[in-house]
């Protein structure tokens, strides 16, 4: 009898764990920033606006500024053409990003994976800016586009990051918004 309690008592604890852990808040404000300089965070900074989000967009972030910073939102891709915009290379973008993450989490500022580039930005060299942040996030919107190899959905399981998984760009408005609510 005190084998079937305790296992319900269990079962119920991890059930309202598992609970809490999906409706996990972030709070704001919010800075949303590129890992690989793709155009795609600019989408996102709609998207943040359209929700109605205390939200700043610097594409090439530094440390100094998640100053008064609660969520660090970042959008994973690389773009030749947006490094080369920049002015800066691969690796240098991929230190950056390294330096901001370890900053974040050294504040203990969450960070929030955002990929809205589906298959354009997956594999090649936009992995290794993928990895970073997926490995480091707290939470992963990904447009179903760009896991269809399970790459994010694997990263989640490992690490038990919750993931959700939308068929297209617009679908992530609404999830993006509730994760602040």
């Amino acid at each position: 009898m005190k084998t079937i309690i305790s296992t319900g008592v269990t079962i119920l604890i991890l059930f309202f764990a598992g609970s809490s852990l999906l409706a996990q808040k972030f709070e704001q404000p919010v800075l949303i920033s590129s890992a690989g300089q793709s155009a795609d965070v600019k989408l996102v900074k709609m998207l943040a606006q359209r929700q109605g989000l205390n939200a700043t967009t610097v594409l090439m972030a530094q440390p100094e500024d998640l100053k008064g910073i609660k969520t660090l939102i970042i959008v994973p891709g690389f773009s030749s053409k947006g490094l080369g915009a920049a002015g800066i290379s691969q690796q240098e973008e991929f230190e950056r990003v390294q330096t901001l993450v370890k900053s974040a989490n050294d504040l203990k500022i969450p960070i929030v994976l955002l990929h809205i580039g589906g298959s354009a930005r997956r594999k090649g060299q936009s992995d290794s800016f993928n990895q970073l942040v997926a490995d480091n996030s707290k939470f992963m919107l990904v447009v179903k586009q760009g896991d269809e190899d399970g790459f994010f959905s694997a990263i989640s399981k490992a690490k038990n990051i919750p993931l959700t998984l939308v068929e297209k760009i617009a679908e992530t408005a609404e999830p993006l918004g509730n994760l602040f609510k």
